[in-house]
C-alpha cells in the first residue's frame, strides 16, 4: 500500500486549470520529488494534499484512508506535516519554543512537548541553537527549523516545499544528509518540491514532473533527466 495515493487531482481558479488530472503515488518510506518550471502547479498540488485547498476533482488517500477535501488541521491529525516556501518562524520565540508549539499538537503537556522538541532539534543539527531567538538564525538554520516544526507534529508523510531554495551547494548537501539520516532513523515518507537538481538527484528515489498543471513524466531521477519533454520545458540540454 502506498503511503500517499493521489488520483485524478484537479483544481481551477477562475477558469485557469492549475492542476489537471494528476495521478501519482508515494511509497511508504520513499522520497519522491515533484519538479517542474515555475507555475507548473506544484505548490497547488501540495495545497490540495495538505488541505489548504479543496480539489475540484480527484482523491487523496493517506495510508489507505480517504482525506480528500479535509481541512488542514484534520489532514495534520491524519499524519501529514508540511513546510512552506516562505519560512516564517515565530521570531520572538526561541528555536526550542518554536518546535514546542508544533509538538503540542500531539502532547498534552508543555514539558513532554519540550522534551520531544529538543529531540527533534538534535536530529536536525540545531540542538546547540535551541535557546537562540528564531529571528537571529541564518537562512540555512531557518530552513532546518521549518522542517523541525513540521516533524514535531509526528507526521507519517512530510511535505517539503523548496527547503533548499537559496542555499549554497555545501548547505544543500548538509540538508540532503540530514534528510537521508532522518528517513533511515525514523522511516518517514517524504514528498518534496525542489528546483535544486543537485538535491533531487542525491535524495529522491522517484521523480514526478509537472508542466502547465499536468504530469508529463515520472520515473527514476536518471530516467527523468533524460526525458526529451522534461529537457525541453524545464531542465535544458545542459542542465544535468
Amino acid at each position: 500500500m502506498a503511503m500517499l495515493d493521489v488520483q485524478g487531482l484537479s483544481k481551477s481558479f477562475r477558469g485557469l486549470r492549475a492542476v489537471s488530472d494528476v495521478t501519482f503515488a508515494v511509497p511508504e518510506k520513499g522520497i519522491v520529488a515533484l519538479i517542474g518550471p515555475n507555475g507548473a502547479g506544484k505548490t497547488t498540488c501540495f495545497n490540495l494534499i495538505a488541505g489548504a485547498l479543496a480539489p475540484d476533482a480527484g482523491s487523496v488517500r493517506l495510508a489507505g484512508a480517504d482525506i480528500t477535501g479535509r481541512r488542514a488541521d484534520k489532514v495534520c491529525d491524519a499524519g501529514i506535516g508540511r513546510t512552506f516556501q516562505l519560512v516564517k518562524p515565530f521570531q520572538d520565540l526561541t528555536v526550542l519554543e518554536n518546535v514546542t508549539v508544533g509538538a503540542l499538537h500531539k502532547h498534552d503537556g508543555v514539558a513532554a512537548a519540550k522534551r520531544d522538541a529538543a529531540r527533534i532539534l538534535e536530529m536536525l543539527e540545531l540542538g546547540d541553537k535551541r535557546h537562540m531567538h528564531a529571528a537571529n538564525l541564518t537562512l540555512p538554520d531557518r530552513k532546518r527549523l521549518e522542517v523541525a516544526r513540521a516533524l514535531a507534529t509526528q507526521p507519517k508523510l512530510l511535505l517539503l516545499d523548496e527547503v533548499m531554495a537559496g542555499l549554497r551547494p555545501t548547505e544543500t548537501d548538509r540538508i540532503v544528509a540530514v534528510l537521508q539520516r532522518l528517513r533511515a532513523e525514523t522511516g518517514i515518507t517524504i514528498l518534496l518540491i525542489e528546483h535544486v537538481m543537485r538535491a533531487v538527484m542525491a535524495l529522491s528515489d522517484h521523480v514526478i514532473v509537472l508542466h502547465h498543471g499536468e504530469k508529463i513524466s515520472e520515473g527514476t531521477p536518471e530516467k527523468v533527466t533524460k526525458d526529451p519533454a522534461v529537457l525541453e520545458c524545464y531542465l535544458g540540454e545542459g542542465a544535468v
